[in-house]
């Protein structure tokens, strides 16, 4: 409390000096107008101070992976400070991709065939400047799952290579079909059920880098698709480790969550119209199997689900489909490590629906959870364009694994 006072008379006092400065005298001149000024910025310091900024909580299954994380990873242990203009959950998922910075990276691009006939584009980040492992052979390599409509030119994706290369690492980006310019070779795309295309491209990093180490994120539906292949796999995977940001753990709550008024206004309308337009992109090859026209109709997600991608990939009906991307249920089959970041706040992944019971039976499992983000968001800093707390949380695990990893065997 003693701390608290003492910036609040250096917030004041600043505040104060400012607006003598700056603003005209004739508002403040009775000192009416500064005083109410002053306690308004007295009390949302306070209010952000004791409701906004908080510990995040960190739930596992087992105290190795537990004392593992926050010895070596402090953030998980550190206050997150969320941008003060603008913590609310709905605006730091629509502010990030305009506020936050892009950097340069020259991807090597490169298509691998599939075994349906399809093609998936794959951008590298080789590194070949790596000072810490100039051995290419033995250089980390991380694979990370951009979200529903994205790509390698995310900017969170850019933002964990460009940590991933300070670290030396080799980066490679899985560019789900038909979302970042290739031709669709088969009447097929993706979904967060289907883990194919993942295994694929596992199986051939692994076969082309069997030396070095191996680990992956993913980001939204790639998180949702990462997770449900580690479900999947079990321990026949040559992943070490994984890390999963803002995924929807349970798609029934998350549609719910995205179908009320204004999320459906902010989110879910534009959404779908993106996945309509990657559709009509491809509907030469499409329309052979689906009806386009129909499809484009769609208001929600929930009804292109309906119309698309539920029929895609041979479900019955949509709730089927929906049950099987849900990884909530499934978690109890992880054997690798794996970090999960949400916050509360998020509303294609509201904070009820969070598997926490199931993270408690696992002790591969660790969630992390912050009250603030939003979705892919996680805005720290006055002006946060260079780095957000999902970047740090992301490059303190991967150089953790893959540094101190021999502390997480048997687990």
């Amino acid at each position: 409390m003693i701390a608290l006072d003492f910036n609040l008379n250096f917030l004041t006092r600043d505040l104060s000096l400012y607006l003598e400065n700056h603003v005209k005298v004739a508002f403040f001149g009775s000192g009416v107008g500064l005083s109410l000024v002053l306690g308004f910025s007295a009390a949302y310091v306070c209010y952000y101070l004791s409701s906004v900024a908080k510990k995040p909580q960190l739930v596992t299954g087992g105290e190795k992976f537990c004392h593992f994380l926050k010895e070596h990873c402090p953030v998980v242990s550190e206050t997150y400070y969320p941008t003060f203009w603008c913590w609310e959950g709905r605006i730091q998922t629509l502010i990030r991709p305009f506020i936050t910075a892009k950097p340069w990276v020259e991807y090597r691009n490169e298509f691998i065939k599939t075994a349906d006939g399809g093609q998936i584009s794959l951008d590298w980040f080789d590194n070949d400047d790596s000072v810490y492992y100039p051995d290419t052979a033995s250089r980390p390599t991380i694979l990370l799952l951009p979200g529903l409509t994205g790509t390698s030119r995310e900017s969170y994706i850019l933002h964990m290579i460009q940590q991933s290369a300070a670290l030396g690492y080799r980066c490679v980006v899985l560019n789900n079909r038909g979302v970042s310019g290739e031709r669709l070779l088969t009447p097929r795309t993706y979904c967060a059920a289907n883990t194919e295309d993942l295994e694929t491209v596992i199986d051939l990093i692994q076969s082309t880098h069997s030396s070095a180490p191996l680990l992956a994120a993913g980001v939204s539906m790639g998180g949702m698709m990462l997770a449900n292949y580690l479900c999947r796999a079990g321990r026949e995977t040559s992943l070490r480790a994984a890390a999963v940001f803002s995924a929807a753990w349970d798609v029934f709550e998350s549609t719910a969550s995205l179908e009320k008024p204004l999320n459906r206004f902010l989110f879910n309308s534009y959404l779908t119209s993106c996945l309509q337009a990657s559709v009509n992109r491809h509907r030469q090859i499409l329309e052979k199997l689906f009806d386009i026209d129909h499809v484009m109709k769609a208001k929600t997600m929930r009804e292109f689900d309906e119309r698309f991608t539920s029929i895609m990939f041979g479900y019955a009906t949509n709730k089927e489909y929906y049950k099987a991307a849900s990884p909530c249920h499934k978690l109890k089959s992880v054997q690798i490590p794996v970090l999960c970041l949400n916050a509360a706040d998020d509303v294609f992944s509201p904070g009820h629906a969070f598997p926490v019971e199931a993270a408690k039976q696992n002790p591969n499992v660790a969630l992390l959870l912050t009250s603030h983000g939003g979705h892919i968001g996680f805005l720290e800093g006055i002006w946060p364009r260079h780095s957000t707390y999902m970047d740090r949380v992301f490059k303190q695990f991967m150089q953790t694994v893959i540094e101190q990893g021999s502390e997480l065997e048997n687990l």
